[in-house]
């Protein structure tokens, strides 16, 4: 089996929900196509907009006109991804689609490395990195896609959740 690493796909602008859908779709048809098409992502960033003096945030796609695929590239998977309605195509020259590399993949918060931890939910740790360093806290939450736990630390005499890194924090 090859690699399974992260593509772009360009498709109309404004469809890009629906082409995640529509792969999903597929992936769910054809039992096959879920062991090598294992992820599909539309960026969307939380923006705060001030409209009539009112502050709303909202999310927006980051790259409108795109969609993330993490998929091992095999005749099958590009056929399949190249005639979803509304792909446009694979970002690359000519009809040969380039993974994005690790420095590409890392601001945009999807890490392709695992970071193996040593604490669960409910374990308190202490952050050495970032700007939270030298606090501690307790876990609410782990998540392995971003490679981030949620704990709460106290800002201004109330505990508040705080989003930190794997590799900043050890624990306690």
């Amino acid at each position: 089996m090859a690699e399974a690493k992260w593509y772009v796909v360009h498709t109309y602008s404004g469809y890009e929900n629906k082409v995640k859908a529509n792969i999903e779709k597929t992936i769910e048809n054809n039992k096959s196509l879920g062991e090598q098409i294992l992820e599909v992502r539309v960026p969307m960033e939380e923006v705060v907009e001030i409209k009539n003096g009112a502050r709303k945030t909202v999310a927006r796609k980051m790259f409108p006109g795109y969609v993330l695929l993490n998929m091992e590239m095999n005749d099958d998977t590009w056929y399949v991804v190249r005639n979803t309605r509304g792909v446009t195509g694979f970002v690359g020259p000519g009809s040969k689609p380039v993974p994005l590399t690790e420095a590409e993949m890392k601001p945009l918060g999807i890490k392709t490395e695992n970071v193996s931890i040593d604490f669960a939910e409910g374990d308190s740790i202490a952050v050495v990195a970032g700007v939270w360093k030298d606090t501690v806290g307790v876990v609410q939450k782990l998540d392995f896609s971003k490679q981030t736990a949620t704990i709460n630390v106290e800002l201004f005499g109330r505990e508040t959740p705080v989003e930190i890194s794997f590799a900043e924090v050890r624990k306690f």
